[in-house]
């Protein structure tokens, strides 16, 4: 039988070449995906979202720990009056990504099939330096990973600590138990048909209440339909509204 010297060379080298990268925990599956230990990591230009939220290729990951002000929220300044804490931490995310290659650590799923993940741009931890910062606050009902940095920000009276600052889980739902009661059934948020697709909005949406739904019941209707969660809307294919 003859042997393809070569061909059996090239082999050897390429199986040599696998085993050198699992040994140090890194192989690069494609673009922006790579296996780093024993964490699945998306990788490139980041699209942020809100606060708390990028968009890395077609990915959607909620940055696992933490939770900013959502967009159309005010927060109290120190001394007197309000600033948009909501649109501030947009802007602060943004400027800690800068022009850099953001990479994301793989953290699993939430309840809503969002990818979460323990993002990097360059060496800042974003989740934890939008804490430190006080853009954002240690999300404790699901994670204790950023308790000490927002201790940080509280003592220094930074961003969300300056003044009066309802939790962004608190606003969610306030703004959720008002909507609730004028959507049919309780089934509050908002889907509608634009050139970019199918979108839907949630109640704290800064598109919500400029999207007018022609139908009283839940059918769709001249591209408009009603979705009763977040699970039910992307299960029918419709996609979150971006917040900006």
């Amino acid at each position: 039988m003859r042997v393809n010297v070569k061909r059996l060379l090239a082999r050897q080298l390429a199986a040599l070449a696998f085993a050198g990268l699992l040994a140090v925990g890194l192989l690069v599956l494609g673009p922006n995906l790579v296996i780093a230990g024993k964490y699945e990591v998306l990788q490139g230009d980041a699209r942020v979202v809100d606060g708390d939220t990028i968009v890395l290729g077609t990915t959607r990951i909620r940055l696992e720990g933490i939770d900013a002000p959502e967009t159309t929220q005010a927060c109290g300044r120190r001394g007197a009056g309000q600033w948009p804490c909501g649109h501030e931490a947009i802007r602060k995310l943004t400027q800690l990504i800068g022009t850099n290659l953001v990479r994301c650590e793989d953290q699993g799923l939430d309840k809503y099939g969002r990818t979460l993940g323990r993002c990097f741009a360059g060496t800042v931890n974003l989740n934890a330096e939008m804490v430190r910062t006080g853009y954002a606050w240690a999300f404790v009902r699901y994670s204790q990973a950023y308790v000490a940095q927002e201790a940080e920000a509280r003592a220094a009276g930074l961003g969300i600590w300056q003044g009066d600052a309802m939790p962004a889980w608190e606003f969610r739902a306030r703004a959720w138990a008002l909507a609730e009661v004028q959507a049919p059934g309780g089934c509050t948020i908002k889907g509608n048909v634009t050139s970019s697709g199918r979108i839907y909005h949630m109640p704290w949406s800064p598109w919500y209440e400029k999207v007018r739904m022609d139908d009283e019941g839940r059918g769709a209707s001249r591209g408009k339909r009603w979705f009763c969660s977040e699970d039910e809307a992307v299960a029918a294919g419709w996609r979150a509204a971006l917040s900006r």
